[in-house]
């Protein structure tokens, strides 16, 4: 008799919950998931906008060539300076942090744009954050029906 019971009480109560468990791990996995691919995403937007932002700001320095050497014909190059002021102007306008070189012939400038993207889901497993990089670069071109490489 006892044996009965304990079998009954056994087959009724044993399961008693293993639903809810099952759930809980499907339902953390799936937020999981779900997690990186909206984080994913708006990382990958967040670093096209990077750069898309180097590259303008590398055609603002661009913009910024040496008369001294444009007026007399002798070479068209930017001003160093200036193109750096130029593109580093542009990237405070926008809000954005970033480094500014000039090639050593002065045609062509480079922009690295750094940045961070705040996560949505993903503090839930400790990551609060994302590296966000962008890369731009700009050649100076000159010419009347054609650009001009030198």
């Amino acid at each position: 008799m006892i044996a009965w019971l304990a079998g009954r009480y056994r087959g009724r109560l044993g399961d008693r919950g293993g639903v809810t468990v099952f759930m809980a791990v499907c339902v953390v996995a799936l937020i999981g998931i779900i997690g990186i691919c909206v984080d994913g995403g708006s990382k990958m937007r967040a670093t096209e906008r990077a750069d898309y932002v180097a590259g303008e700001a590398a055609r603002a320095g661009g913009q910024a060539i040496d008369p001294a050497q444009a007026i007399t014909g002798t070479a068209i190059v930017v001003d160093p300076q200036d193109a750096q002021a130029a593109a580093q102007a542009y990237l405070r306008s926008v809000g954005a942090t970033g480094s500014v070189s000039v090639s050593g012939d002065g045609k062509t400038l480079t922009v690295t744009v750094t940045d961070s993207y705040a996560t949505k889901f993903l503090p839930v497993v400790g990551i609060g954050s994302l590296a966000v990089t962008g890369h731009g670069e700009a050649t100076l071109l000159h010419g009347v029906t054609a650009p001009e490489g030198n």
